[in-house]
Parts: structure tokens; sequence; C-alpha cells
């Protein structure tokens, strides 16, 4: 049992939204209403409870002169940090409270931030009516104007607007706010993101004169079968609409029926309109569409439509989630330019100028509501707001503040009741509101899996058999029949899948297969779009992100928060150069037998006409000709094929392949001409990189001084068979090679301990494996090493053979592996290792490129000739990782600024990884600044790589990208490069 309180809670812990707000209504971003923007500098006072400080701050005269200056919008904690003032610090948590769950009761350690704003209306401002309106607010906030206590609120992702007209000065108007950053409202908040009190979005003074508009709803529908247009805009009070394009001139509450182009995200026909009451002018842009589930599938204006969908919260690493416009933009830029066609506001309506831009650019918008009760969980859901019908007012009143201001946007194709609250009455409310509201839009939750209350079945992180399964519709049934039938009969979408954390997610290409065979899946939003992770500075002025635990919270978890697309600064990651890959909106397939290539257009309303599309034919990746393709303008769906022009006669006779390209035709508003938006490759032959013994009279080995074997260019240790100078340079290795430093997709979840590969490699000694020498043995031709490689406390092992030989200056290594005992664990991954020196800086290779790849994220991986320097084939994940990978390398050479250097060939193509520390260095770090340079470079030449999967969340490796322990057989060959060597093709070796 829990105590009762002995009286009235205070406001901040009483289970209601809120007093004196006005009714929630549409959001205008413009309208010929005086607008006063109150952001700037506010004067700020932290104290440490919410009663820490009494409210005479708020009283007209109070001098603040001496308290601190804030800007708003901001988090105080990020102010603060490392400055001569402290406002506490950043904590993140998952799903844990990081208070007692006592609802609706919170701390009295309540960090309480008092702000100050004093302003003068501009001279021309009329008086009379007013608003004041505040755009998000975490998260409970009592305000003051003049004096005049206006009213409390809570929903920090929400607005509130209050009545001011009567209130407000010509000169001298003080506004005070006072900000507790715990409340009744933080049990209903329990998102996973970073924990962050304050004014954070734009705090507005609107001018309301008699006859503005008050609200208003406009409906836009779209009828696909006569291409007609319907529209009427309900509006308080009366008014006019005008739609000059459309040469129409309405009342309002009058529907009018025209042919229309529908508004999709693909093609985001907007149309100018204004709607005008007697004291106002709004200007508003209308798109005409119409969304329905039909026949089981999620359609808008009669056709299905498929998610390239991503999660996004709002961040900035300086600012949290104070994000501005720019920032905004650049965002949905670089989704659009990754061919993401769909955002999940996770877990809170993001700021409404995002919303208009999803409208200008194209974007489906799931709107999802300010609600999470995530950390019930930890105490079996006991006393969940969600089921708890003293909480039902506070709800309903996060639904409508949602709908009402976000309802006239026709990106917004589904309302969400909020993420991981369990089951209660309080969401069925929250679903009937918005029903009887918003009829036109389905309602999505994901958290009932008897889909009682929606229009779509969701889930979070089901495995690509489940998804399967689901696609048949052969999904285990439910117990209630009547559920059953109704579920089965819904369109099917993965609100999170493929966790986007570390290196990874893998398996995208397989869940995009079972999203194209089957109608029911319609796609689903990748977790997620950024990485949470906040910028901090060393003593020395280098830049590192942080992540959970870096601020001294006493409850975090960890490099949970860091698990986007795009790192922290917004630079994409290899995962979402892959996703753009994956999804593409246009497939191509090629018959090279009969010179053939068929082109299939995925968009779901655009024809390709806006494409301009090109072929290359490559040989050894040397381009040997060049031109475009003429492909029909195919309807959404449709495909054609097309001849490929003939092969070039090319001099070199090798390896060849042809790349295909869809690239915009012309400047969108969304990327510039030329922009690519899809790509295709197909090899002709095989690589040319030949097995078996190296031309040229074979080099014997021979014992020399000091306890060596030499063979041709390579000089051996003696006792144990180690390579320790190539012509001259000192070399460390190669020796066999099992481990990598684990991924966060190898630490895998808590939830699933078979998952947890890293402990199991652990457990297994993989990352302290013994290299015994049995034979050291100098033949005629050759020099063999054969040695064991296996962990302590355990019976398996790797029996691995090295075949040394050499001809003229080259050194080649044939090598065998044979696993004994009886492993059942993947390995990490399956080479060698090398420490080369470390001036051999600038890389170049023939194989995929030019970002990373692993077994199962190498759909983006191109074939040809790159360039990098050393330090630019890292990727700087948050907590660094096992990364870098190059796939299918023929070749690569690593040369010094005078261009010697050392070229290394493999047979078959080879997995390629060079790097500035070590494995067990990389392993070790947390931050990125903690990386530092040392005296080798370090180079792995792997046979096989495990896959990544995306385990830190969601499902492992698929079976067929997990290295299993087997018997192997690769080759490498060794030389040397010259000073003054130029770069370019020459023959293979």
């Amino acid at each position: 049992m829990h105590e009762a309180p002995s009286g009235p809670l205070p406001y901040y812990e009483d289970m209601g939204p809120g007093t004196g707000a006005l009714p929630p209504r549409a959001w205008t971003g413009v309208s010929d209403a005086r607008r006063v923007n109150l952001g700037g500098a506010w004067r700020f006072r932290l104290s440490a409870t919410a009663d820490g400080s009494d409210e005479s701050f708020a009283r007209p005269g109070f001098d603040a002169s001496r308290w601190d200056v804030l800007p708003v919008p901001s988090h105080w904690p990020l102010q603060g940090h490392g400055q001569d003032h402290d406002y506490g610090r950043p904590a993140y948590t998952d799903v844990r409270y990081p208070f007692p769950i006592d609802p609706p009761r919170v701390p009295t350690e309540n960090p309480t931030g008092d702000h100050l704003r004093g302003f003068d209306l501009p001279g021309d401002w009329p008086g009379g009516a007013a608003v004041l309106r505040f755009d998000g607010v975490d998260s409970c906030a009592r305000v003051w104007l003049n004096g005049e206590e206006l009213g409390t609120f809570k929903g920090s992702r929400l607005p509130v607007e209050f009545e001011v007209g009567e209130v407000l000065r010509p000169r001298g108007n003080v506004l005070a706010v006072r900000v507790h950053q715990w409340s009744s409202g933080s049990y209903l908040e329990d998102q996973d993101m970073w924990w962050l009190p304050g004014i954070f979005r734009d705090v507005t003074l609107i001018e309301r004169p008699e006859g503005a508009v008050t609200d208003f709803f406009v409906h836009c529908d779209y009828d696909h079968l006569t291409g007609n247009g319907s529209l009427r805009v309900d509006c308080d009070p009366q008014g006019t609409v005008t739609v000059p394009e459309l040469g129409l001139d309405i009342a309002t509450g009058e529907t009018a029926v025209v042919p229309v182009e529908p508004w999709s995200a693909e093609v985001p026909r907007l149309y100018d309109a204004e709607l005008a009451t007697e004291g106002e002018r709004v200007p508003l842009r209308i798109g005409f569409r119409t969304v329905r589930v039909e026949d089981g599938v999620l359609k808008v204006n009669g056709r299905r439509v498929l998610f390239r969908g991503v999660n996004r919260h709002e961040f900035d690493p300086d600012h949290g989630r104070a994000v501005d416009l720019e920032t905004m933009r650049r965002d949905l830029l670089l989704m659009k330019r990754h061919n993401v066609n769909a955002v999940r506001t996770s877990h809170y309506p993001p700021h409404p100028a995002f919303l208009d831009l999803c409208d200008e650019l194209g974007m489906w918008v799931v709107d999802e509501c300010d609600l999470e009760t995530h950390g019930f969980s930890e105490v079996d859901w006991r006393r969940n707001p969600v089921d708890d019908e003293r909480w039902t007012p506070a709800l309903l009143d996060r639904a409508a503040r949602m709908v009402e201001r976000d309802k006239n946007h026709p990106a917004v194709v589904m309302w969400s009741l909020g993420n991981e609250c369990g089951t209660g009455r309080g969401l069925s409310a929250m679903a009937d509101w918005i029903r009887r509201r918003d009829p036109a839009r389905p309602i999505h939750y994901e958290g009932d899996q008897s889909c009682a209350d929606v229009d779509v079945y969701s889930r979070m992180y089901a495995n690509h058999e489940e998804s399967e399964t689901i696609g048949r519709r052969a999904e285990p049934p439910l117990l209630d029949a009547e559920s059953d039938r109704r579920r089965r009969a819904m369109p099917f979408i993965l609100c999170e899948y493929a966790h986007a954390m570390g290196n990874g997610p893998g398996g995208l290409s397989e869940y995009q297969r079972i999203f194209e065979t089957y109608e029911r899946c319609q796609g689903g939003f990748v977790w997620e779009w950024i990485d949470h992770g906040l910028r901090r500075r060393t003593a020395d002025g280098g830049a590192y992100f942080a992540y959970g635990g870096d601020f001294g919270e006493e409850l975090h978890d960890g490099n949970f928060v860091c698990d986007g697309l795009v790192f922290p600064d917004r630079t994409p990651s290899p995962g979402l150069v892959e996703y753009k890959k994956v999804v593409q909106p246009v497939g191509f397939a090629a018959d090279l037998a009969r010179g053939l290539l068929n082109v299939t257009n995925r968009h779901d309303f655009a024809d390709v006409s806006g494409l301009a599309f090109h072929w290359a034919y490559e040989v050894e990746g040397e381009l040997a000709a060049e031109g475009r393709l003429e492909v029909p303008a195919l309807a959404p769906g449709a495909s054609a094929e097309v001849a490929l022009p003939r092969a070039p006669r090319t001099a070199v006779d090798g390896e060849a392949c042809w790349t295909v390209r869809a690239v915009l035709a012309e400047d969108t508003a969304w990327a510039p001409s030329g922009h690519e938006v899809a790509w295709a490759q197909f090899e002709v032959g095989r690589p040319a990189v030949p097995a078996g013994p190296l031309p040229g009279a074979p080099h014997a080995p021979r014992r020399v001084e000091g306890g060596l074997i030499m063979l041709g260019p390579g000089m051996f240790d003696a006792a144990d068979g180690t390579l320790r100078y190539l012509d001259g340079a000192v070399v460390d290795g190669p020796r066999l090679d099992v481990w990598r430093a684990p991924i966060d997709n190898d630490r895998g979840a808590d939830w699933y301990p078979e998952g947890q590969l890293e402990r199991r490699w652990r457990e297994a000694g993989l990352d302290r494996m013994r290299h015994r020498i049995d034979e050291v043995a100098p033949g005629q031709d050759a020099l063999t090493v054969t040695t064991r490689v296996a962990p302590a406390a355990s019976d398996l092992g790797l029996r691995t053979v090295y075949r040394w030989t050499a001809a003229g200056d080259r050194l080649a290594l044939d090598i065998e592996v044979t696993p004994e005992g009886p492993w059942t664990l993947p390995l990490p991954r399956l080479g060698i290792r090398l420490g080369l020196c470390p001036t051999l800086d600038t890389v170049e290779w023939y194989g995929g490129g030019p970002g990373e790849a692993y077994p199962d994220t190498r759909e983006a991986s191109r074939l040809g000739r790159h360039r990098s320097t050393v330090d630019g084939l890292q990727t700087p994940y948050v907590r660094p990782q096992e990364n870098g990978a190059r796939a299918d390398v023929r070749w690569a050479e690593l040369r010094r600024a005078d261009g010697s250097g050392l070229r290394v060939t493999g047979a078959p193509p080879f997995w390629f990884t060079a790097r500035p520390w070590s494995t067990e260095e990389l392993a070790a770090a947390e931050h990125t600044n903690e990386l530092k340079r040392g005296d080798l470079i370090w180079v792995h030449l792997d046979h096989g790589l495990h896959g990544v999967g995306s385990g830190a969340c969601g499902p492992e490796a698929l079976p067929e990208f997990r290295l299993a322990a087997a018997p192997a057989a690769f080759s490498f060959t060794f030389g040397t490069l010259r000073a003054g060597h130029p770069a370019g093709p020459r023959p293979p070796f």
C-alpha cells in the first residue's frame, strides 16, 4: 500500500494537465496578426527543490540583476556545465525512471529554474486580446505576467496558450516562469532519451484581433477514381477560403469539389490558399490526399504505400532538444537524399515547423503523442497511469494538444497514441477521442498486441522469420477469436526495427525483401535517426561525444542513447548509406547474356521521368566507356527492358563490371541535379586474382645469421616462423586472428542472453587466443609453419598451417585452418593481422567501397578503385568498436608520402581493414578521444567476418551471415612498392 498525502498535492504533483490554459488549436506559423518572439536572453536562477525559493520573483519590480543570464530556448543543464555556475547535469536512462516510482509524487530534490524576461510591445501594437504561447517546456511550468498568475501546465513537447490581453502593458512587461524538472508529468514522459529540463522551444506573444481565427480544420480529400479533390475548411469564426490556382473562393463550412493534383510524399503537391476572417488572414498550404485501410492494406490516394522510414528524436549535440529551423531542414534533406520517405516522431510531436517542412518536401509522418510510461515495466506495470482513470484527463489533454495542433498537415497520415505504455483504459479513451475528432486518419499504437484501439498491427523488432509469417497472415492466433480476426485483417508495420546502434544494422535487405513480397508488410521505421551524443571537450580542446554515465548519473544506460543512422553532428553513418541502397526506389536486374537491363520503378506514386539513367563499363576498376540509357517514363510499379550497349573492346583482358545509375535529371527542393537516387552493378567474369604458385623461379629458404630464415624478400624468425622483415622493413606478424573489438550488437540485449555474443566469446576465450608453434620447417622451395591457435581452459583449437613461398621480389602465403574440438560458437573473424610502419598512411584498393561493409551490410559496397588515408578508413562510432572493413578486395596498397610501400593481393577476394591502433586498444576505448595513434599501422586481411545484425535491441545476424568455425584455405601475396612508383593500374600478382 502507498500512503496518501495528508493534504492536497502541489500543482506539479497533481494528476491533472494544468490550469488556466486556453483550449488547444491549430498551429499557424504566420498570419497577419502581430507576433513578438520572446526568445533570447532571460534572467535565470536555479534552486535545488520545488520550494527552494519563494515566489517574490514574479512580483512587479523584483530586482533580478544579479541572476545569471540564460538563453531561451535551451535546457539549463547544457548551459551551466563547464562554466562558473553549475546548473546540474544531463542524465540518460532508457526505461528506468531516475526517481522512485510513487505516482504522482516526485522527490523533494527537484531542480527548479526560475526564468524572467522583460519586454516592451511594438509601437504599433493595437491592444486588445493576445495569447502567450509556449511550444515546449520540460516538464512542468507555472507562469506569471506582470505579477498576475496565468496558470500551470505539463506536457513537455506540447503547446499551451494563455490569454494575456488584459494583463499586457505597452512597456515594462515582465514574464516570469518557474520550471520544475520533475512533476507528475514525468511519469508520462519516460521516453528513451536524455532527461533535460528547460524552456526548449519558442515562446511567442500573438495578437488576437477582434474576429481573429480561434481555430480551423482543413479537410481536403482526394478521389483517385475521378481525380477530384474535395475541400472544406471548418473555422471559428466564419470566414472565406480562397485557392487562386484552383479558382476557389468559398465560405468556411462549404465544400468544393474540383480536379486537383494529389499530395504524396513522393510528389508533395501543395496549393497556396488563404483563410480570411473579419480579424485575421492566415496563409494555408493545402495538400489533397486520402488515407484509408482497405482490404487489409494501408492506402493513400487508393495506392498501397511502403514506408522506408526512420524514428526521429529531436536532438542537437550542443543544444539537446532545442533544435532550430535550419537543423530541422537539414534532417529532412538528409533523409530525402538517402531515400527515406517516412518519419515516426518518436516519441512526441516534433516542433511544429518540422511538420511544415514535411508538407513542403514530402514525408509520410506518424505523429506520436508525448506519452510513454515504460518505467512501470520495472514494477510489473503496477499503478501504470494509462490504466488509472484518475490520469485519463491528462492523457486526453495530451491527445487533444497533438491532434488540434497538427490536424492540418497533409504529411501526417497516422496518429500514434504514444509508446511503450503497456495497456489500459486511458489509451482506449484517447483512441475514442481521436477517432471522433479526426476519423480520416488511422490510429497507431504498438504496445497492445490485441490491437483493440488501433487500425494497424504494429510491432517492434520482430525478426525476419516472424515478419514473414505475419506477412502471410499466418501468425499465432490470439485467444479472443474476434480480436484475432480483426488483427489478422490489419496491415503490418514495424514501428521500430533494424536497431542502428554502433556498427550496423545488419539484415536490412532481407527485411526489405519481405516488405516487397507481402502486401500486408508495409515497411517500417529504423530505430533511430540520430545518435544522442552530447559534445564535450577535453582539457586540450579535443572534442568527443558523451553518453550515459559520463555526467555522474547514479542510474544510466550507457551508450544505448547512441543508436542512430547519423552521428551526433549529423554525419551519415555507414548504416544510413546502406539503408539508402537497400530502399532505393528503382530496381535493376540484368541478363548480360542477352545484353538486357530490366528497370523497375518501385515508387508508390511518382514515375521516373524526373530521373536520368547512366551506364559505365569498367575493367579492373578503370573506366573503359560510359553513356546514357534511355528509359521510358515508367509508372509506379512498372518495369521495362532496356538494351545495354555492346561491351567495349579493351586492351586489358580482365575482370569487368557494368554500373548503372539513376540520378536526378533536374534540381529539386531537396537535392541538385545529378544526385544519385539508385544504382546497381553487374560483374563480368571472375576476379582477376590468380591462385597457385608465383610466376618465375622460386626462392629456397635458407638460414642466416641472427636466428633468421631468408626467403626471397622475407626474413623470418627461425624459432617461431614469424615474418620479421619484408624487403628490409619491419613487420609485426602476420598471425591468425579471430577477435574483433566487440560492436554494440555483439554485446546484445539484457533480455536475450543467447544473443550476447561478446559475453559468450569471452567465456570461450576468443579474446585471449594462444599460439603454439608445432613446427618450423624450411623445405626446398617453401617455409612451412604449423601452429595451433587456442584459448586457455578449453579443448577448442584451430590447427593453422602457414606455407610461405617466394619468387622474384614477391612473397606468397597460403594458409590452411582446420578446427579442432566441438565448436558451436561462430567466430568474430578469421584472417591474419600484421603491424606495419606507421608512415604507410595512404591506401588504395581495388574492391568494395568507398565505405565500410560487413557480410550483412554490403549492399552499398561498390566495386571499383578507391583511395583513402588510414584515418579516413575509420568510422568514428561514438563508442569505439570494430569498424572500417572493406569488402571483396582484390588488392590493396599502403604507401608513404614518397610512393614507397606495400602491395597485398588475395585469393579469394578478402576483407581489408587498416587502422592506427590495435584491436585491443580499440576495444579498451570508451570514447573516440581515447584512441591515440601508435607505433604501427595494424592491417587485417580477413578470409571471413561474422555479420553485425542488430542484436543490441533487435535480432542477431541471420544464419547465413554467421562465421562458422570450418576448414578454410586462403592466400595472400606481398610485394614492396618503390619510392616514386606511380599509383595506377598494374598487372595483378
